[in-house]
Formats: structure tokens, sequence, C-alpha cells
């Protein structure tokens, strides 16, 4: 039943205990899923009377407990090349954590470990309702492409194949799945995995301004040039091509007078620094205040990503809603975060096409773009629908399919205690 304050209760009338569950976590705030967890706290506290368990990676084991929110961090080390990340790998504490508090409702955000973990709670608490987000089409964007470099193309083929049969069984497990977009639902309908909906995101309009912009942030990088400043904000690694930014960079004409920022940490970040120690091109590293980050955004001229595999694209919205234009490829959901008139998106990996882009937009009308693009995001993203969606949607959705298991297992319960009896008295 949803109340008039937009809560959801369970039939005894108390508010519900919701858990995220993942293993990307920034505790400086970097990430779709960071700012995702963040967002979520800030609108499950202010909007309805539920409380909210998040249980992500830390240094060591801690609970902080603030009014509704229970933030748990489990121990977990660094890793290689991503140094604002963890993975967790000690479970048996995810599992202490989840018997302890008995979430209502877990919504399990990362496709590795994790999942599995939810899904053994739920074998000790049937009444848990298990939702999944399918936020990253990770057999090609992750065990493929490093399939690919470490053995070759056929042998990463299979490693993706044997990915997407364990994405087929982990995800049947779950009451509910939710994606960012429609191609990514329609591929989880072809392996049978039809308890989906589609969550639009959203991102903070009044935070993510033109308004904001700096005239002096291109001279306080070090940067010349009266061209445009091209930005990219994101992890600096193989999964987000950041190295076909620099490639794209250089086939500038050397007149054009632009500059590049690229903000974010990773494991190329060192080797492009120095790939483009002769280029006008600026890393600042990992932004961790979200408010400089906007800045930098509303301060830059156009967006630039070469990513393939993304699934939704938070970061394309805030550069939008900043008011910027966005180059980038015709591939996952790109199209969609970058429709006609917003920007132009050039095949994958093609960074002549990319620069080719680049000056399209600069030498064409940009200053109308970028006001198309910022009134794009006000109209169709917000955090208000992304979570009422979540909450009045998806949420009650797995609920409804967990109590569905509960009353099948209770017949089943019923049909083997009705033949144990009748074993045990024949008749005569």
């Amino acid at each position: 039943m949803l109340y008039d304050d937009g809560t959801r209760r369970a039939e005894d009338g108390r508010p519900l205990i919701l858990c995220d569950l993942t293993q990307s976590w920034s505790p400086t705030g970097g990430g779709g899923i960071s700012t995702y967890l963040k967002e979520k706290r800030r609108w499950v506290l202010e909007n309805t009377s539920h409380h909210l368990l998040q249980i992500v990676p830390g240094p060591e084991d801690r609970v902080t407990i603030d009014g509704r929110h229970i933030f748990a961090e489990v121990g977990a080390d660094p890793v290689r090349g991503s140094p604002n990340y963890r993975f967790i790998l000690r479970t048996s504490i995810v599992r202490e954590l989840l018997a302890t508090y008995r979430p209502d409702v877990i919504e399990s955000l990362c496709p590795w470990v994790l999942p599995w973990t939810a899904i053994n709670h739920r074998k000790a608490f049937p009444d848990t309702a298990l939702v999944a987000g399918y936020r990253t089409d990770f057999p090609n964007a992750h065990v493929y492409r490093v399939g690919r470099d470490l053995f070759g193309d056929a042998i990463a083929r299979g490693f993706r194949w044997l990915s997407y049969g364990y994405a087929e069984i982990t995800y049947r497990e779950f009451d509910h799945v939710y994606t960012l977009g429609e191609p990514a639902r329609r591929a989880l309908a072809m392996r049978g995995i039809d308890r989906t909906s589609v969550l639009p995101l959203g991102t903070d309009t009044a935070l993510f301004s033109p308004r904001i912009g700096d005239p002096h942030y291109r001279r306080s990088l070090g940067l010349g040039g009266d061209g445009p400043l091209l930005i990219y904000a994101g992890r600096i690694d193989n999964e987000k091509r950041a190295d076909r930014l620099v490639a794209m960079f250089r086939r500038l004409p050397a007149d054009f007078g632009a500059a590049m920022v690229m903000i974010g940490d990773g494991k190329l970040r060192d080797e492009l620094m120095r790939e483009a120690a002769d280029l006008p091109i600026a890393f600042p590293g990992f932004e961790r205040n979200r408010a400089e980050l906007a800045k930098a955004l509303a301060s830059s001229d156009i967006y630039v990503s070469a990513m393939a595999d993304e699934t939704f694209g938070i970061s394309i919205i805030e550069a939008q809603a900043a008011g910027l234009p966005v180059v980038g490829v015709a591939s996952g959901a790109m199209p969609d975060r970058v429709p006609q008139g917003l920007g132009y998106l050039g095949p994958v990996d093609d960074v002549a096409a990319m620069a080719a882009n680049v000056e399209r937009i600069w030498c064409g009308d940009h200053r109308a773009m970028s006001v198309v693009a910022r009134q794009h995001v006000i109209d169709n993203f917000g955090w208000n629908r992304t979570f009422r969606t979540l909450l009045e949607e998806v949420y009650p959705a797995a609920m409804r399919a967990a109590q569905r298991r509960g009353e099948r297992a209770d017949r089943v319960r019923a049909g083997r205690r009705e033949i144990r009896t009748i074993a045990s008295n024949p008749p005569c």
C-alpha cells in the first residue's frame, strides 16, 4: 500500500528497512554508483520514513548510524590502478550485517561477488525481496575487453559467452532487475530475465549549471589558447578508452587553439600524462568536491568521451546540465543521451571523426546547442523521478514477487507434509 507521504510500509505499518549493497564506492564522491548512493540517501531521508542501510567497502570494518541512515563499511583492499575503490572479499561480514539488520529489500548494485551474498542471505531469510541493478554490460565492457588484451579475441569471446551465462544464472535469482535503458532490458529478456524495469537516473540541475562558470579556470590549469576547452570527467583507464581522447586531441589543427582537461584518476593517468607532455592537456586528478566538478564543467566548452559501453552516462547529463555540447561515440547508451542537436557521435575508436566533430561544434552554433542541452536535462532527468520510480514501481514489484515466491514455498511445504502424513498413515 502506498501512503500519502510517499512511503510504502509492510502490512504491520512499520517503515521498511532498505539496503544498498555495492563494491563500487568511492568516499570522495566520484563514480556513477557513488553519486547514486549519496543522492538516494538524501532523497529517502527527506521524502520517506524508511530506514536505509548502505553496505560499501572501506579501509576498515565500521558502522556509522545517523538517525535512519546506517552506513556500514567492510574492510577491503584497494583496487590496483584505481586507488579510490576497494573490493569486498570478506562476504561473511556482509552476511553478518544483513542478518543483524534484516532488510526488507536488498538492492545489489554490482555483478561480481555481492549478488550471491544477497542470494545466500535470502535462503536464511526468505521474506527478503531482492532487487538487482544491471548497470553495466560487464561481460562486454569488462570481461571481453580485458580478455582480448591479455589472451586475444577468440579466447575473450569465450570468456564473454561464459560471463553472459553467469549473468543469466545470477539475475534470474532476483525478484526484480532494473536496467538503465531499453537496450539492456531487451538483452536480459533474450536470456529469459523478464522481471525487469528501466530506471532513469538523474542529476542535480541546481548544482550543475552554466551560471557558475569561472572565466579564469583555463588559466588556473596553466592552459593557453583561445579555442574550445574540452573536458572529460571519469576514470582514466582502458574501460573508458581515455587514451583515445589524447589521440583525438593530436588530430586537431595546431592553430585551432584548443585545450583539454581530463579530470579523474586511473591506471592510464600517469602514462597519458607522459604521452601528452607536449600538448595543452591538464590532468588535475580526482575531484573530491562535487561543487568544484560542477564549476569545472561550467567553465569548459565541449564534453568529450570515447566510452563505448556506457549503460546510462551520469557524467554526460551532468555536462549537459552545465550547458555543454557532447562529442562521443555512437555506441552503448550514448545515442540516447546525445540526441540530434545536443552534440555529435562518431564510430567507436575513430579518433579522426571525433576530432572533426569537435571542430564541427566549435565552428557551428555551439552556444545555441548549449542552451538546448541544458533544457534537455531539466525536462527529462531529475533524481525525484529516479527514486519515485524505484520506490513506487521497482521495489513493490520485487516485494510482490517475493510474496508469490513465499506462497509457492508454503504450498510446496504443505504438499510435502500431506505426503508424509499419508505415508505414515496408509489407508487400510
